[in-house]
């Protein structure tokens, strides 16, 4: 058994868990990323279980637990992009005195400049997409000179070096702070192991600049009906996204609205500043001829929430740090409030909310899909592929699609478990991933009703109950393929307001909305298309609607 490269998982990321995998590469340890919680599995061991930490980028998940591990292994150096080390501290602010936090124990590297961090071991970094700073980390480990003793075909395989790459959390797309992964810069490199993320699993989702528009349109519709958006998020990242979208969507190019920042999301809007050079050009032209977040003068205005913040004033939209208790802002009047919250698959936070606050999904992807990861793989053509970071329904899903099957050697291991990646040898694909079962069932057309009938063994997987509470459906072609969709009681009250609006003045009963546009001269929507749950000052009763 060929013990050259392995890994072995502390933490693969399912759900809420954060990200922490041990990779033998030879004699050398090194740690990829350290997102626990409680680091007690690392820092019980006499000696340290690693030689060299490395962190793929500022979030969480991937880096919480990294202070910790510093101050029990002081010695260890610990490496990542010059980016993600300026933004890391702020994963360890939790009071208004920590937020001068400036502790540093990070050593940057640049990009795509192979390094040797040990003997024998060469990092090399690419920008991955998702973050400012995320990055690639490709590892090649050269073997010392072998013994003389040693047979000729051992001399062969004991000077081979050996490859691994890991992305940590990676995106293909453009966001509004940050460019795409760049796959030409990866293309063909053929590593023998490659630790992928599957945040999404199979998952297919529009392109970003649809779901940008869709997110304005929500936000814009909940603001016309008079009520405040409260959006919770991380400190880094999506907040910074949608302030950015807000301010530059031609939507919202001056709107007059206020935007209001916490002191924690606001804490990542300062470290995003300091950055400024490592953002993209447009980004940088930008912020030369006005702020990038906070302004006063530029409609419509970003500003710092404070203690005194007004609740009763008029609508205006909140961004609060997801950790905090957010409720307190709604807890008074949750009529006159809308929480948007990230899309199922985007989040795994989870949260009982009063019966009259009405809540929206969105959607604005910061990972891969199912399109953008098989791509990278394709790209990249490993022998090995160790699927990690999403829940373990989303990780079996890509290790079941079959154009992965058929070429690549396949892992989807559990936390604790270690997995031999065996470099060169007979391709034997892992038996310890179960296969996701298919289900038969029956179609039956009858006059203008088409019904498809299912066997009662598919209602024993756990995502059943999500996929059928409602009782209702919603299906569309995706290429040859016919894709069923679950309704949740929440996307029903969205994609049917008109079941709930019929004594609620609104677009859809107004007097003047004509093939979903305004006819009235007076309102500020004339000759737009209108929602149905649209809203404005000039609105007039339908009597006919009622």
């Amino acid at each position: 058994m060929n013990s050259q490269l392995a890994c072995f998982p502390y933490s693969v990321g399912h759900g809420s868990e954060g990200v922490c995998l041990l990779v033998h590469m030879g004699h050398h340890r090194i740690l990829l990323d350290c997102g626990l919680e409680n680091i007690a599995a690392l820092a019980q061991a006499e000696e340290p279980p690693m030689d060299v930490i490395l962190c793929s980028h500022a979030h969480s998940d991937h880096g919480r637990g990294l202070r910790q591990l510093h101050q029990v292994f002081p010695q260890i150096p610990i490496y990542a992009s010059e980016v993600t080390t300026q933004l890391l501290p702020l994963n360890w602010l939790n009071s208004e005195e920590d937020l001068g936090i400036t502790e540093n124990f990070c050593t940057a590297l640049p990009w795509r400049s192979p390094i040797e961090i040990l003997s024998g071991l060469v990092i090399e970094l690419f920008p991955a997409g998702h973050l400012p700073g995320a990055a690639l980390i490709s590892l090649t480990y050269n073997p010392p000179e072998p013994e003389q003793s040693l047979q000729l075909a051992d001399l062969s395989q004991s000077l081979r070096p050996y490859t691994l790459f890991y992305t940590g959390d990676f995106f293909l797309s453009h966001t509004r702070l940050g460019s795409g992964l760049d796959l030409q810069a990866v293309r063909g490199l053929q590593p023998d192991a490659l630790i992928i993320e599957g945040s999404y699993g199979t998952a297919r989702y529009p392109h970003r600049r649809q779901q940008e528009n869709r997110l304005i349109e929500q936000i814009s519709r909940s603001l016309l009906q008079g009520k405040s958006i409260l959006l919770p998020m991380p400190i880094l990242g999506v907040g910074q996204e949608i302030l950015m979208l807000l301010r530059s969507h031609h939507q919202f190019t001056g709107r007059r609205v206020d935007i209001w920042v916490d002191r924690f999301v606001a804490a990542g809007c300062d470290a995003y500043l300091e950055i400024l050079p490592q953002l993209p050009v447009p980004i940088q032209n930008f912020a030369r001829h006005q702020p990038l977040f906070w302004d006063d003068r530029v409609l419509p205005r970003v500003r710092r929430l404070t203690t005194d913040f007004p609740l009763n004033a008029d609508p205006c939209i909140l961004l609060v740090d997801r950790r905090s208790d957010w409720s307190k802002y709604y807890a008074d009047n949750p009529e006159a409030w809308v929480v948007f919250v990230p899309d199922a698959a985007d989040s795994a936070d989870s949260k009982e909310f009063p019966p009259k606050l009405e809540v929206v999904d969105y959607l604005l992807a910061q990972h891969s899909d199912q399109q953008g990861t098989t791509q990278l793989i394709h790209n990249l053509r490993p022998q090995h592929i160790v699927f990690v970071h999403g829940s373990a329904n989303n990780l079996t899903d890509l290790a079941c699609l079959e154009e992965l099957q058929s070429r690549y050697q396949l892992h989807c291991p559990k936390s604790g478990t270690f997995v031999e990646l065996p470099v060169g040898e007979a391709f034997v694909q892992d038996n310890t991933i179960s296969l996701q079962p298919n289900y038969e069932g029956e179609l039956n057309e009858l006059g203008t009703l088409v019904t498809i009938t299912l066997p009662e063994a598919i209602a024993a997987d756990p995502r059943w109950q999500k996929f059928a509470d409602t009782g209702l459906i919603e299906a569309r072609w995706q290429g040859e393929e016919l894709v069923l969709k679950g309704l949740s009681p929440r996307e029903l009250m969205q994609q049917n307001p008109s079941r709930t609006l019929a004594s609620i003045p609104c677009c859809s009963n107004c007097v003047y909305e004509r093939n979903q546009r305004c006819t009235n001269p007076q309102s500020p929507l004339h000759r737009f298309k209108v929602p149905p749950d649209g809203y404005c000052p000039a609105f007039a009763f339908n009597t006919d609607s009622v």
